[in-house]
């Protein structure tokens, strides 16, 4: 079972979030007026911010049937947990998706000291709690200086990286033992904003391929403690900026021509 699939049967049985997600009705589709489908269809850059629960293609699913276009896709999975930018792409600027995911990222979010998880986040549960009662500000914050830089990172043992064709996340499922290999990636800035232990809040600039779940994880061992990844929002890409996102209900109400707005 995939990664999100877990997570969506969590989330579906309340074990991720203390609310009950609300079935919503299915609506009938609203027929787009062509003339502003025309330009997507053709080729643009959409801008989104990433709803808190929903994965990377539950948007992309979502703006196929704003939209009513085929040739559709996004520049770097979001995880579900995670919010922020997700840049999509349309038409003939699907040749572009490789590139926009090239470009670096900057994160914002949270830092849980004191305990691990399997999955480095809140997908699995917390556990080998520690005593994080000693740690100081000033040693927090400096320890960030270890990861700065070029540095090699292990991947997450759940996660969608192959080995040998099969995606890690289905090995460790099956209880096989996987060797990972370290990757070489980038934080061009890693800076602690506040300090509320046991949570910290952080921002951080880094190369693409990074994953922020294993930062948390290494930050964690490196300050004896462990830690996991709280919460993630995704910022910018390259020069995309999620200030400059577009909310999907006014794009719906353009395209069928209840909005004047261009977006």
């Amino acid at each position: 079972m995939a990664r999100k699939e877990t997570y969506r049967s969590k989330y579906n049985s309340k074990l991720v979030d203390d609310e009950t997600p609300v079935k919503q009705e299915r609506r009938e589709r609203i027929p787009v007026n062509p003339v502003l489908q025309l330009p997507y269809a053709e080729g643009k850059v959409l801008l989104i911010d990433k709803l808190l629960h929903w994965t990377s293609f539950d948007i992309v699913r979502k703006l196929r049937s704003i939209l009513q276009i085929k040739k559709i896709g996004h520049a770097g999975t979001l995880d579900p947990l995670a919010t922020g930018l997700l840049i999509v792409c349309t038409g003939k600027f699907t040749k572009k998706i490789n590139e926009y995911m090239a470009k670096e990222k900057e994160y914002t979010g949270h830092f849980t000291l004191g305990a691990v998880t399997p999955t480095f986040d809140l997908e699995s549960e917390p556990e080998q709690f520690k005593d994080y009662a000693g740690l100081t500000q000033d040693l927090i914050k400096s320890t960030t200086q270890q990861f700065t830089g070029a540095i090699q990172q292990l991947p997450p043992i759940y996660s969608a990286i192959k080995k040998d064709g099969v995606a890690l996340y289905e090995l460790a499922r099956k209880g096989v033992d996987v060797k990972l290999e370290p990757r070489s990636v980038t934080i061009h800035s890693f800076e602690i904003i506040a300090i509320c232990l046991p949570v910290v809040a952080f921002k951080v600039v880094c190369s693409t391929g990074t994953y922020i779940r294993s930062l948390a994880n290494d930050f964690g061992k490196a300050l004896g403690c462990g830690a996991y990844l709280s919460s993630l929002r995704r910022t910018r890409i390259g020069e995309f900026e999620v200030n400059n996102s577009i909310d999907l209900d006014e794009l719906e109400k353009q395209l069928s021509g209840k909005n004047t707005q261009v977006i």
